[in-house]
């Protein structure tokens, strides 16, 4: 049986505003690195440069939701992309 490809994203938050309803940082994997801004009220995230971007958003996108309170600026999280970038 092959195993399921697997990338370690890490991720930083940088900026967060609950009077904006925002959260802003920075994601790396796989060589490629982006920067995001997640409107936690209206879940909208939006993640640049367009490069790599369809590999990253929505495992970002799932883990945000998922970690959701438990994410602080200034702290460093890392989760997996079941893809190999």
């Amino acid at each position: 049986m092959s195993r399921l490809p697997a990338t370690t994203a890490q991720l930083r938050v940088l900026r967060q505003s609950f009077t904006q309803k925002l959260l802003e940082g920075e994601v790396v994997a796989g060589g490629f690195a982006w920067t995001f801004r997640w409107a936690f009220d209206r879940g909208e995230l939006t993640v640049e440069p367009s490069l790599g971007r369809a590999l990253i958003q929505d495992a970002l996108l799932r883990f945000l939701l998922k970690a959701d309170y438990q994410l602080e600026p200034g702290g460093d999280y890392a989760f997996t992309v079941r893809a190999r970038f």
